[in-house]
Formats: C-alpha cells, structure tokens, sequence
C-alpha cells in the first residue's frame, strides 16, 4: 500500500472543509421556517434526515441530499436543470 502523497492529503482536506455538518444545515433550514429532524435507523446503518414545510415534506438518505432538497423546495425548483448539467460534467470527470 503506498503512503499518501502531500497532494493527496491536502485535496482530500479541501473536500472535507467544503461539507457542510448536519448542525451547519439543520441550523439554515431552520432559519428558512422547515421544521427539521434527523433519525437515527439501523436498517440502513446511518441516519434519515426529515423536512417539513407548511403542507409539504420530504426526506433524505445524506446530509447533502437533504440540503439539496430543502434548496430546491425553498427556490421551487429553479436550479435543478443547473444541477442536473453539474452532475453531468462531474461524473464524466470521475
């Protein structure tokens, strides 16, 4: 197995530094009026992230994802085609 290069090391420092925790998201959701809630569930080993606003609700398996949805919720779903083209160019990368 070979050692870890200094390039290595600081790209995957850059990724983890540009994640948002789940306190970081739960705390803006809330600030935008969603009612937020995480659970814990073993069949998956993890957790499931739960929004809800007004008469309308939704639910997550990641962290990101749950932001993602509570953002396209929030903006009625004006990004998504964005999203959707940068999905696209970054699993052509991969």
């Amino acid at each position: 197995m070979a050692l870890p290069t200094k390039e290595n090391l600081e790209q995957k420092r850059n990724f983890k530094s540009n994640m948002f925790t789940w306190t970081e998201v739960k705390k803006w959701a809330e600030s935008q009026g969603y009612d937020v809630t995480k659970k814990k569930d073993d069949s998956i080993n993890g957790s499931t992230y739960y929004w809800s606003k007004d008469s309308e609700n939704g639910s997550a398996l990641s962290v990101s994802k749950f932001a993602r949805a509570v953002f396209n919720h929030f903006t009625e779903n004006k990004w998504v085609e964005h999203q959707e083209q940068y999905k696209k160019v970054e699993d052509a990368e991969i």
